[in-house]
């Protein structure tokens, strides 16, 4: 009897091992719980604040111009009204949500104003995605991620949010969002995070964060994350199912390949586009940190934004705007040069204010004290400017990159 006690023991102990190499290990990796957090890539002295901007959780260039927009809240409001962390006061909520515009060479910020938009309640952004139009050069369309409250008598904290995705025009430059059109569909937008849009307006691809609209915690090992499409004209449906913590999603502009960033995966799945919009994995790039909203710029160039540790992002958001979370950046793009014959798909850099330095696997990163609870990331790699804004961040940060076709060894 002692002898097979023993051998249980020995089979059980090893079974744990084995979980906790295939699971526990990799999580415990992209969370950061025993990284040591350190400020690289990035010079005060190149930065600049705009405090009028504040909690833009997602924020996207429109090249041609260098104008930024972004999705904004106020802190205070995130604390209160975020579905994705079953923050659901909606008492607490903002009434006064928008979309803006910043110019980088004047400084100027514009919030853009709502016509045509007949809602019963405030809207209240999250994700969101600024598209050159087809049919016109000035026209733009906006795809934008709006958590309702559910119907009168309904509690949130039971039913979740009534998430829809709104679709505006507007012009470059212009100070207005024009509605188009609501969609809605419980079905298949369950719990969405970011949208990127297509250039007739009419579709666009999604992420859910969750496989429902309510979760008492992120399920932190079981892949119920989806990525959905929805035309105006042919309704939703689901092209990619059983994803892990799908969050950010960009489109490339050459071709069909889709990015999807997996938050607590701490990776970026490729996707190719296939003729009835369904969605091929392809590819998976794995960086070892939670990662969040990612953005393509003109060089074709990922840019995902991470968080080191992911505890400060999760004390930021849900109790404290004020606590500082580090942030951290990779730019990652095809690799052409001799690794890419023994596998080395993609290079990957450290991001610099001053200078690219070639490293692979390295990152920019930040403490929180010159920047803070970035959740989006995004590179003018014409005008040599990165900007960074987050969710419950009180500022949008504004950093000059210097000989960005330089790089030492």
């Amino acid at each position: 009897m002692p002898g097979s006690v023993t051998t249980v023991l020995c089979v059980v102990s090893a079974l744990l091992a084995v979980l906790c190499q295939i699971y526990l290990s990799p999580l415990v990796k992209v969370i950061g719980l025993f990284r040591t957090v350190q400020t690289f890539g990035l010079d005060a002295a190149a930065c600049k604040y705009i405090p009028e901007l504040q909690a833009c959780e997602k924020i996207v260039l429109h090249q041609p111009s260098g104008l930024l927009y972004l999705a904004c809240s106020t802190p205070e409001s995130r604390l209160a009204w975020t579905p994705a962390m079953d923050q659901l006061n909606v008492q607490g909520r903002s009434n006064d949500d928008y979309v803006a515009t910043y110019d980088p060479t004047t400084s100027k910020v514009t919030r853009l104003q709502l016509e045509n938009f007949n809602s019963d309640q405030p809207i209240s952004v999250h994700g969101m995605d600024v598209v050159q139009s087809t049919s016109s050069g000035s026209e733009l369309f906006v795809f934008v991620i709006n958590h309702r409250a559910p119907p009168a008598g309904q509690d949130p904290r039971k039913v979740g949010a009534d998430s829809v995705i709104e679709v505006f025009k507007t012009t470059v430059a212009g100070d207005r969002l024009v509605h188009i059109n609501t969609v809605r569909d419980p079905r298949v937008i369950v719990s969405p995070n970011d949208v990127v849009g297509e250039a007739d307006g009419k579709g666009f691809f999604f992420t859910n964060d969750r496989g429902s609209k309510i979760s008492n915690s992120y399920n932190l090992f079981s892949a119920t994350t989806s990525i959905g499409y929805c035309h105006l004209d042919h309704g939703c449906k689901f092209v990619a199912l059983g994803l892990y913590s799908s969050n950010g999603i960009v489109k490339a502009s050459t071709n069909n390949t889709i990015y999807v960033s997996s938050n607590l995966g701490g990776k970026i799945n490729v996707f190719e586009r296939q003729s009835d919009n369904s969605l091929l994995l392809k590819d998976v790039n794995e960086k070892g940190q939670a990662l969040d909203n990612i953005s393509l710029d003109n060089r074709d160039q990922l840019w995902p934004s991470a968080f080191p540790k992911i505890r400060d992002n999760i004390e930021n958001l849900s109790k404290d705007p004020h606590h500082l979370a580090s942030v951290a950046a990779f730019k990652i793009s095809a690799n052409t040069g001799p690794g890419s014959l023994y596998g080395e798909k993609y290079n990957v850099e450290k991001v610099s204010t001053i200078k690219l330095t070639k490293y692979l696997q390295s990152i920019l990163e930040d403490d929180g004290t010159i920047v803070s609870a970035s959740t989006s990331i995004v590179h003018d790699s014409d005008r040599g400017l990165i900007f960074m804004h987050g969710i419950a961040a009180p500022h949008l940060t504004v950093c000059r990159m210097l000989a960005l076709n330089q790089s030492q060894d």
